[in-house]
């Protein structure tokens, strides 16, 4: 990445267990974290409409997939979670993972990897 551009934004919401938001740091991602309930205006706080990734490590907090694919389509919706997320955010996800089956470092190399 050069210096004049920004580092892409992640948004990692809920506990962090598993490390995601220092695994996408360590692929230069500027992460922005969300502790408690991801409301909307909490999600416009951190930045949702600059984030090209949200990522959801609570499935207790699903409503916020809903949340997020109004505020914006630019964004990939990712769970990361152990927990079974709810059928009515799984069709607005593009990816679900298990940190039990795939570890943060190579979830978030995949999730940065660019084509060019």
């Amino acid at each position: 990445m050069s210096a004049d551009r920004e580092a892409p934004v992640a948004i990692v919401s809920g506990p962090d267990e598993d490390d995601i938001a220092t695994a996408l740091e360590a692929e230069g991602q500027s992460v922005r974290r969300i502790d408690d309930v991801s409301t909307r205006p909490a999600l416009e706080s951190a930045g949702v409409h600059e984030a090209s990734l949200f990522v959801l490590t609570d499935a207790a907090d699903a409503t916020a997939v809903p949340i997020v694919r109004d505020l914006t389509d630019e964004i990939r919706i990712v769970g990361y979670t152990r927990d079974s997320l709810p059928e009515f955010v799984s069709g607005q996800l593009d990816l679900a993972v298990d940190p039990q089956l795939l570890d943060a470092t190579i979830v978030a190399d995949e999730l940065t990897t660019t084509d060019d």
